[in-house]
């Protein structure tokens, strides 16, 4: 999600040339936008910035304000060694920068949107999906891990991510006080702020009893009690600071290479796998698709067909019709 326009002045020159010039002037938004939006998105803007501001120098054009040849131009380039998805974010962030300083929006002239269909034809919109890690996935995942402290965490954040479909930025941002015990084994978990809710309203989700068993047995290992509910560990075994998002992905990861899966899978393990996975299972299990994005606090069905087309598409009209008819 985009941030929302803050409206700046210009500082400085009314062309940017150069990629500091230009890293300025991202500086001076994000510095008067902090708190809006999540630090993946300030972090992708910089990063766009960045890449964009480069290409204008190595070809010797304007950065700020671009004019639509160049930004036309340098979607014809990237579509050629990024995916369609990634150029898009460039262009949106490109487009972010030019509105915040009151200069006209490059991505509304037509040799832009010309540009991005000439992209999507060639190269298609579709994107390419994750691993899911889907229950028999997970429990591999499980069986695989040892008995170190670290490994106690891995199979905590896991078993917490499968059954509470947290992005990794929602998963790392967890408390301890954030977990609440039923008298049936099982628990309640506070999202006290996510990506779809990013005032802070708050959701309560559900842990099964394994889980919540998994996620003590982490707790009574490192005697945590209150605090980041995950956490690094050093090779020494010291507990540390609140896990980095990105180190999501990389324990999926290094669990997967642990129980021995073929690394053509561990290399399509993303943080998204334990939200893409869950969804797949429901689908497989019958579940309808209200109680799916309620699990997943979704506002649309978007993401849950993309994650589960190939299970939805085994369910559709020609499928059904084939199994009534009894075809061989």
């Amino acid at each position: 999600m985009r941030p929302s326009v803050v409206k700046l002045p210009l500082h400085g020159p009314a062309q940017v040339n150069s990629p500091a010039m230009l890293r300025e002037q991202v500086r001076i938004y994000l510095k008067a936008a902090r708190g809006a939006f999540s630090e993946n998105t300030e972090r992708a803007i910089r990063a766009d910035v960045k890449i964009f501001s480069a290409w204008c120098e190595k070809m010797g054009r304007t950065a700020l304000p671009a004019r639509t040849a160049t930004v036309a131009a340098f979607i014809d380039a990237m579509a050629q060694v990024r995916a369609p998805a990634t150029v898009r974010r460039y262009v949106s962030s490109i487009a972010t920068v030019h509105k915040t300083i009151r200069l006209q929006n490059p991505l509304e002239s037509a040799p832009v949107k010309l540009a991005l269909q000439r992209m999507h034809r060639r190269h298609g919109r579709r994107q390419s999906q994750v691993q899911g890690l889907t229950w028999p996935l997970r429990q591999r995942l499980m069986e695989g891990s040892g008995d170190r402290l670290i490994d106690a965490r891995n199979r905590a954040l896991l078993a917490v991510a499968y059954d509470s479909l947290l992005r990794r930025s929602e998963l790392v941002a967890l408390q301890v006080p954030d977990l609440f015990a039923e008298i049936d084994g099982t628990a309640t978990l506070l999202v006290r702020q996510g990506k779809t809710d990013p005032e802070g309203d708050g959701t309560m989700l559900y842990l099964h009893g394994d889980s919540v068993k998994l996620v003590h047995a982490w707790l009574h290992g490192t005697g945590i009690l209150s605090g980041a509910l995950f956490r690094s560990v050093r090779k020494d075994g010291a507990v540390g600071e609140a896990l980095h998002p990105s180190q999501v992905p990389r324990i999926y990861k290094s669990m997967a290479a642990n129980a021995g899966l073929p690394m053509e899978l561990v290399d399509r393990l993303a943080g998204h796998s334990t939200r893409v996975g869950p969804v797949q299972d429901m689908i497989a299990a019958g579940i309808e698709f209200p109680a799916i994005l309620q699990a997943g606090r979704w506002k649309n069905t978007l993401m849950v067909q993309r994650y589960g087309e190939r299970l939805l598409a085994k369910r559709s009209a020609t499928a059904r019709m084939a199994r009534m008819q009894d075809r061989p």
